[in-house]
């Protein structure tokens, strides 16, 4: 048999300690209210077919309890983490209980060990807790004891916190701040010379066929010379997101990201093209159009019918390169390029269609969320491909990252982690 799934083993071994006289379809009506808190979509249909579901199946055995109620509040991938992390704190697990009420506490770095919540956990404790943040109980000094006394005069607003928080560790209402914030973010470009030319009287570049011209209007007579300078113009940003399961949280936050530089006027960008993949090729270029943001996304989920499957990579940019790459491409646009780079194809296509979309685009840019671990080494096969061929290597798990970005798109020969990285290869 292959491995068991992660919620599996969360459920494992967890205590299952009833009342004597359990109140069972209340507190399944305060466990249903902790998950819709948490963002799984919870109704009133729900709660009463998991009452029902468990007085059939009993409660006796906690194997079947919990996948009685996993059966009626679960249906897409990504809610089971967090069913399992809720099911765990809700049905008396005292010790998950306490590291999660630790773990909301503020704490001294160096004092206490530090430890990063695994997916999932701080929307679980919050969902739980509320916003009702756990009081810390002043502690009782001796009579010879040693007052100390910490200056928080420099520490990070909570803003500033966010802003290098990663995404997939949010809970629900820093999400909704954080999609707050990459509103107001700008992608500034710096237009480029073409290689068409404009008149200008102190410019450098002489205007042949124009001085040509108006020497015939005066009879074959040069009075002057034209002069002319090139003309500047704006490149288009083409965006390929990967939706795949493991991309789902970034990929929306980047989408909101996006959204916000499609419409911000003056940014610089002559147009915006965007496009997700995952077994198959969308293009969503129309819907981020919409003004309001959550319209917008939500057409282009609609469309977009691959939403956190599989990834073809190659499949994907092969699509790309043979259907959409003169179209968008032909100005020699500045792609970017968001997805973990995990793909099980063959590597030479992908390095095929990894090379056709580098000599296609001005500037390929990679923002890879795992590059977010200092210990990412470039081992999988699709990292080793792809790697070489792009001309900047950033990561893309948070606001910070994505304001860096700015960086690399205004200097060409900003690289990010590329020549650390290729180096390991």
């Amino acid at each position: 048999m292959g491995a068991a799934p992660p919620c599996w083993v969360m459920a494992e071994y967890i205590p299952l300690e009833l009342p004597d006289n359990p109140r069972l379809a209340q507190n399944i009506i305060h466990f249903a209210r902790a998950l819709r808190r948490a963002g799984l979509p919870v109704g009133p249909g729900r709660v009463i077919d998991a009452i029902r579901a468990v007085e059939a199946a009993g409660f006796t055995d906690r194997m079947d309890f919990y996948w009685a109620l996993h059966a009626c509040f679960v249906n897409r991938p990504e809610h089971r983490v967090i069913f399992a992390q809720i099911f765990r704190l809700y049905w008396r697990d005292p010790r998950y209980l306490e590291h999660m009420m630790s773990m909301m506490l503020p704490a001294i770095r160096g004092v206490q060990e530090e430890k990063l919540a695994q997916s999932g956990e701080k929307r679980a404790a919050q969902a739980l807790l509320g916003d009702e943040m756990p009081e810390v109980p002043e502690a009782e000094q001796e009579e010879e004891g040693t007052q100390v006394e910490v200056d928080a005069s420099m520490t990070i607003s909570h803003e500033e916190r966010l802003k290098t928080l990663d995404f997939e560790q949010m809970s629900t209402e820093e999400v909704a701040q954080a999609k707050r914030m990459l509103a107001r973010l700008t992608l500034p470009v710096k237009p480029f010379a073409s290689r068409r030319s404009v008149a200008a009287p102190a410019g450098k570049r002489t205007d042949y066929r124009k001085t040509m011209r108006n020497a015939l209007r005066q009879g074959g007579e040069f009075h002057d010379i034209a002069r002319a300078k090139p003309r500047l113009r704006w490149p288009n940003l083409v965006v390929l997101c990967d939706i795949s399961g493991s991309m789902s949280q970034y990929s929306r936050m980047v989408l909101h990201f996006l959204h916000a530089v499609a419409n911000e006027k003056g940014a610089g960008w002559a147009k915006v093209h965007a496009f997700t993949f995952g077994t198959q090729l969308t293009n969503i270029t129309r819907h981020l159009a919409t003004r309001d943001v959550d319209a917008a996304l939500k057409a282009a989920g609609a469309e977009a019918q691959d939403w956190e499957g599989g990834t073809r990579i190659g499949d994907s940019l092969h699509a790309f390169n043979r259907d959409w790459s003169r179209r968008v491409m032909g100005q020699g646009a500045v792609v970017l390029l968001i997805t973990d780079g995990l793909d099980r194809g063959e590597p030479a296509a992908l390095a095929h269609e990894m090379q056709r979309l580098q000599l296609s685009s001005r500037r390929l840019i990679w923002l890879n969320p795992l590059l977010r671990w200092d210990e990412f080494a470039p081992k999988a096969s699709g990292i080793r491909t792809m790697l070489p061929l792009v001309d900047s290597f950033r990561a893309g798990h948070s606001i910070q990252s994505l304001e860096d970005l700015a960086l690399a798109i205004s200097r060409p020969d900003d690289a990010g982690e590329k020549a650390r990285l290729m180096a390991m290869l």
